[in-house]
């Protein structure tokens, strides 16, 4: 198992490894004493591990309430929200007592912000099920729903006290899930890890799952403790979800966030004038790891998206720019140019025939 210590304002460690599922009772026992917990699951999860996450909890002295709600990034707002705090009063949790987010992004965000908000704070644990969750959304406090105006509209910081990642569960995930999550991981190859980026485009990174995991995790680790509150630095993690996020946004969420992600570094690297040759082995990169490079939206459409983003700061917004594999660049630039710099991505994008 390997454990990476996250030194925000509240610390806490990231758990990786085989077989932890069954011991994630055990394992949350060392961080927080027992007390009376909700295990929060989308209905899929639930019906997969939901069992035995209950089991490992309750073996360890926790009582367990449960709450699942309908599958799908449909169910992260506000309706969904009140429904499991509503649970969570019925369970008469109080203060000393937690939320557990056993699931991927989208109940991690949502368990996270009603821990958040519920009784002015209670502690949560993320047990992500899917890629994407492990290496990006479980680890850094941030928790949110969406607003028929944009993703992630409404939410707080609020970091957990564990996150505990079995890799035995991811490599459970159908081929679609774990695309979904390695557009995340080769974000991370773009900002700063060329040899992650260099295992992810052979293809056969699965059997190195944990090694995938463990790397996104460290350089989110190094970014959030020197940008809890995403004030400056923490900016780089965004690359490819201005485009990524107007994606989402335009496809009604038929669109996988991983998926749009991928496109969105894609477009970043087109509007950053990035060399042809790198490019393509971007493009290589997302091809071999089954997710798509071409956007089916216009310039226009996508950037009326972007106006309701939510790292807008008045009349401008910051896009990370990668520069080449392992270095990036921040740039603010006034909405008003947000229509061009889509439309010289989709063209430069066009030209490449991708």
């Amino acid at each position: 198992m390997r454990t990476i210590h996250i030194p925000t304002s509240h610390e806490y460690d990231v758990l990786i490894g085989e077989g932890l599922l069954d011991k994630s009772g055990e394992l949350t026992r060392k961080a927080v004493k027992p007390c009376r917990c909700m295990l929060v699951s989308d209905d899929t999860v639930d019906e997969l591990y939901g069992d035995r996450a209950q089991i490992s909890f309750t073996y360890s002295g926790f009582e367990v309430d449960r709450f699942a709600f309908p599958a799908g990034e449909a169910s992260k707002n506000l309706d969904t929200l009140r429904d499991l705090l509503n649970a969570m009063g019925e369970a008469r949790l109080s203060r000393s007592d937690l939320v557990v987010a056993l699931g991927g992004g989208v109940t991690g965000d949502m368990a996270g912000f009603a821990a958040a908000i519920y009784a002015r704070g209670v502690r949560f644990v993320q047990v992500p099920t899917t890629l994407l969750a492990a290496v990006d959304s479980s680890v850094g406090g941030k928790t949110a729903v969406d607003m028929p105006f944009g993703k992630n509209m409404v939410g707080a910081f609020h970091q957990p006290s564990l996150v505990i990642t079995d890799t035995d569960v991811l490599r459970e995930l159908p081929k679609e899930q774990l695309s979904n999550g390695a557009a995340e991981a080769i974000k991370c190859g773009v900002l700063e890890d060329p040899a992650l980026f260099a295992l992810l485009e052979r293809g056969d990174w699965q059997e190195r799952i944990d090694e995938v995991v463990a790397r996104c995790v460290a350089y989110k680790r190094d970014v959030v403790a020197g940008d809890e509150f995403d004030t400056g630095s923490r900016a780089f993690l965004n690359l490819g979800h201005t485009f990524g996020h107007a994606i989402e946004v335009c496809s009604s969420l038929q669109i996988l966030h991983g998926q749009a992600v991928g496109i969105g570094t894609l477009m970043a690297a087109a509007a950053a004038d990035c060399p042809e040759a790198m490019l393509r082995r971007l493009a290589d990169c997302l091809k071999t790891n089954g997710l798509p490079t071409r956007c089916r939206f216009g310039a226009e459409e996508l950037a009326r998206a972007a106006l309701n983003d939510k790292k807008r700061a008045g009349g401008e917004i910051t896009l990370v720019l990668p520069e080449a594999i392992g270095k990036c660049r921040l740039e603010r630039i006034p909405v008003s140019r947000l229509p061009a710099c889509f439309e010289k991505a989709l063209n430069a994008l066009e030209a490449l025939d991708l």
